[in-house]
């Protein structure tokens, strides 16, 4: 999770691969947790759309979903669908400024060489019918 000047505020250990909501509801809700209760923040999200849908349809995050403006990162909009674009794009809505949203594909870009030398590899990494210590 990172601010509008692409600033760490809270990383996540993501065990998974992919666009899993999980990671992203647990940043929100520890950045609300951090935040006055009057606070409204601007989301930008390479899937913001589903996100938002997932909030309502699911009651997820439902002290703070009204605080929240939900919007798609600029490059990653223009993969979503015409009428997508037009609700959730950060220039279509307000309070994003000139804000891309992109912060956190610059912060892993900064950040890919040290994912091979971190990566955990070991009997753990297994399930236990495939270790040999089992």
């Amino acid at each position: 999770l990172v601010c509008r000047h692409d600033r760490v505020l809270w990383l996540a250990n993501m065990t998974s691969a992919g666009e899993r909501q999980h990671y992203a509801i647990a940043l929100l809700d520890k950045f609300f947790r951090h935040v006055p209760a009057t606070f409204r923040a601007g989301v930008l999200y390479d899937i913001g759309c589903q996100l938002h849908r997932s909030c309502y349809k699911w009651d997820l995050l439902p002290d703070y979903c009204d605080r929240i403006v939900f919007a798609i990162s600029v490059f990653h909009a223009f993969g979503h669908q015409w009428p997508c674009q037009i609700i959730y794009h950060p220039r279509k809505c307000a309070c994003f400024g000139l804000s891309d949203g992109e912060g956190c594909e610059r912060l892993w870009s900064a950040l890919d060489h040290l994912v091979a030398g971190l990566r955990v590899s070991g009997v753990s990494d297994y399930p236990p019918e495939q270790r040999r210590d089992h």
